[in-house]
């Protein structure tokens, strides 16, 4: 499953939601009519429906109503929620599609997340610095997250001079770290 996107805050009281994107075609992922999957969060929250104590089912599946930018912010509707407290019950829901009814990118130096997580990371001699677990996308770059055998996780940047080599069909990713950044 590929995560486009994390159901933020309502906005309004008819059931609409800020929703934290992440995918790089918005417009496409956020169609009205587009089906997306569901992963909850951890502490499902009482059903505002039945009451106090109940908890609160999420759908497996949400279908986009209308979706629109608002003060540089994504705003969702989805079929069916029309309320500000089931909107409420949402928040924090992960929205994902089918990794592979996702088209791989046309640029050869661009990549999805699900294409690079689990790859080993190995240095230009063939270290083996540990694996992919993930990649943060951060403001000013995106990041790998490097999860090594020997202790907590390090983020490298993913930027050319860093990473000059992503072999997808070798399963690795080539990095070049300089001095010190596996220690932060």
């Amino acid at each position: 499953m590929l995560t486009v996107g994390r159901i933020g805050k309502p906005h309004g009281i008819r059931g609409e939601v800020t929703v934290e994107v992440r995918t790089d075609e918005p417009e496409a992922r956020f169609a009205p009519g587009t089906v997306l999957r569901t992963e909850p969060g951890a502490t499902p929250p009482a059903n505002p429906a039945a009451g106090p104590g109940v908890p609160f089912r999420v759908p497996e599946e949400l279908v986009i109503e209308s979706a629109r930018w608002h003060q540089g912010r994504m705003l969702v509707a989805f079929e069916g929620i029309l309320e500000r407290d089931v909107a409420e019950a949402l928040r924090g829901t992960l929205l994902t599609v089918d990794s592979a009814d996702v088209a791989p990118p046309e640029d050869p130096e661009e990549f999805h997340d699900h294409q690079l997580v689990g790859l080993a990371v190995v240095t230009p001699s063939g270290e083996r610095l540990g694996e992919v677990a993930g990649i943060d996308h951060a403001p000013s770059s995106d990041l790998l997250v490097l999860r090594r055998p020997e202790g907590p996780t390090a983020l490298i940047p993913f930027v050319k001079a860093i990473v000059p080599e992503v072999d997808l069909a070798g399963g690795r990713v080539v990095v070049d770290p300089p001095a010190g950044l596996l220690d932060l």
